[in-house]
């Protein structure tokens, strides 16, 4: 019926939120209408996308799963025929997938004919131990069934251990059945296209918005749209969504 996008990592502030919006953004461009939801207890980037018109949803309750109020995120995808796309949020990511595993959701959506793809991201620089980490635990954890897409993000440096890089990574290799794709996010300048996507992030604009501002100098919409190119040719190529 429907493919459901959970993004999931341990690790906080690597770009989930960006990739979610990307994602729904993407979606949409096809013709579809994602369904989509944010259950970050914390930050609720996701819910900032107003032009997506992301459904925020408290799922947690003094520090674990409120059953009463995951059962109503279940009612809400459960009979989606549009993709969903449900953005969690760090501090919430092991009691969710504990959730989600032992009351055996996947399996429950799978049997209702839905397809769950489970986004992660790994980062360079200090997180990168952490976010390759969960990377390892959600392989691990979620069923066979469930398809995986790994975003690399090298804002925080470059991505790579002893000289290797992510696909040469003993993680990598171990898991890699288990990966159906691997999108690149551009290793991108600070001063010239960083700068110009933060201000973007920052004011939660789709790149269509911020391409659409006159208030925006003309090479910054340029810089905005090659970004939005090459994330949006990577994601064409990508057969599993």
């Amino acid at each position: 019926m429907a493919q459901i996008h959970l993004l999931l990592q341990g690790k906080g502030g690597v770009g989930k939120s960006f990739i979610a919006a990307t994602l729904a953004q993407y979606k949409m461009t096809k013709g579809q209408k994602p369904l989509c939801i944010d259950t970050d207890p914390i930050n609720s980037t996701f819910e900032g996308y107003k032009a997506l018109g992301v459904k925020r949803l408290e799922i947690m309750q003094n520090n674990e799963i409120d059953p009463r109020n995951f059962d109503q995120l279940i009612e809400l995808v459960a009979p989606s025929t549009d993709d969903v796309i449900i953005d969690n949020g760090a501090s919430s990511f092991v009691q969710l997938t504990h959730y989600l595993i032992t009351n055996q959701v996947p399996e429950l959506l799978f049997g209702m004919g839905h397809e769950m793809v489970v986004h992660t991201v790994i980062t360079g620089g200090q997180a990168q131990d952490d976010t390759v980490n969960g990377f390892v635990q959600l392989a691990c954890q979620f069923p066979d069934k469930a398809l995986f897409v790994v975003w690399l993000n090298p804002y925080w440096g470059p991505i790579e251990q002893n000289g290797k890089n992510f696909e040469q990574m003993k993680a990598y290799i171990t898991n890699k059945d288990r990966v159906s794709a691997i999108v690149h996010i551009p290793d991108l300048k600070k001063e010239t296209f960083g700068y110009d996507l933060n201000i973007m992030l920052q004011k939660r604009l789709t790149f269509d918005e911020a391409i659409g501002m006159d208030s925006l100098t003309i090479m910054a919409r340029q810089r905005l749209t090659i970004i939005k190119n090459q994330l949006f040719e990577q994601l064409d190529i990508t057969k599993v969504l």
